[in-house]
């Protein structure tokens, strides 16, 4: 293990190195050398490429669609807030106001009641059908996680947790499905959700928050993070494959750095899961991204700016190995 973590901090990366200062050795994010670190962040290659097509009002194109996958704004502001750019940059504040001004519009958060799937598509906004507020919460989850984590937060955050509280389903989670009998969340519009109103309950202190995040951590708790509750069989094989990023996507790696940023990676239930990512390090050492979900283009759908290390069952990814030893960590599973 040592050898890995040493191939890590010395990575060309600095977000790498940050990763495991930070979430792995246990480095004080206020330390004069993590600030430092970060600010080597926000200067790398990585942040330049991602910021690099802001216009001359430093908005990132498409202006009007920042959820443009996967170059957008709302995907770049997610991007920079999980590989440790500085908080409370003020050129970041263009990007965030895209992002909010978005989700928090007319067209995303109008409620009306619909009667049934094919009477929820005659208005824009929030169908409410058998009483449950039919919405892909992961969206407005990303916004408050990206702005809550880079430091910008401001009264907006606060709607935005309101409405993923209003918006929750009875078993926890939050799903867009909008047949009339879809009464279970969905794992995709769930993980997001849960992981700002953690975070959001860190920052605010508010109580709501933090029993609506709990409440939602059962949805996948209670399926062991990859079975289904009625028979106990694997929900889909796509689970357990890894990736980075995953952007709406869902794989038990980032269900785990959920549970752990959250505070519930130590529920046994998490136990299963965690067994099955220990095993698949690789002999050399590390783990690998199995898949990945977007394609190094500078056009087409899901098109990235930047490569997150490439895939290869037998390849370590960097980003990869940098989280499961977060989690690893967090569960008490890394030997010192």
């Amino acid at each position: 293990m040592n050898g890995i973590l040493q191939t890590l901090l010395s990575s060309p990366e600095p977000s790498i190195r940050y990763k495991v200062r930070l979430r792995v050795i246990g480095e004080a994010e206020d330390s004069p050398p993590l600030m430092a670190l970060r600010q080597e962040i926000k200067g790398s290659e990585r942040v330049r490429t991602l910021l690099a097509e802001r216009d001359e009002l430093g908005r990132i194109p498409p202006a009007g669609h920042p959820y443009a996958k996967w170059r957008g704004a709302h995907w770049v502001l997610v991007s920079l807030a999980d590989i440790g750019y500085p908080a409370g940059e003020a050129e970041l504040l263009l990007v965030r106001d895209q992002v909010l001004d978005y989700w928090l519009g007319e067209r995303f958060t109008r409620e009306y009641p619909a009667a049934k799937a094919s009477k929820s598509y005659a208005l824009k906004g929030v169908p409410v059908i058998q009483g449950r507020a039919r919405r892909c919460a992961s969206q407005q989850g990303n916004a408050l996680y990206a702005t809550l984590a880079l430091g910008l937060a401001d009264e907006r955050c606060e709607r935005l947790a309101s409405l993923l509280m209003r918006w929750q389903w009875p078993d926890g989670g939050w799903n867009c499905d909008r047949k009339p009998g879809a009464a279970s969340s969905s794992f995709y519009e769930s993980l997001i959700p849960l992981r700002a109103l953690a975070l959001y309950a860190k920052v605010s202190g508010e109580a709501r928050a933090r029993i609506a995040s709990e409440a939602a951590a059962q949805v996948f708790l209670k399926r062991r993070l990859f079975r289904r509750v009625a028979d106990g069989s694997v929900m889909s094989t796509e689970f357990l494959s890894l990736h980075y990023p995953c952007y709406w996507h869902y794989d038990i790696l980032f269900a785990l750095k959920v549970m752990a940023e959250a505070g519930f990676i130590g529920d046994p239930r998490c136990g299963e899961a965690l067994d099955r990512l220990e095993a698949k390090s690789l002999p050399g050492g590390g783990w690998p991204a199995e898949y990945k979900f977007y394609t190094l283009s500078d056009t087409g759908s899901s098109a990235e700016r930047v490569s997150w290390g490439g895939t290869g069952k037998k390849k370590m990814n960097e980003w990869v190995t940098a989280d499961v030893l977060f989690v690893l960590k967090a569960a008490g599973r890394l030997t010192p």
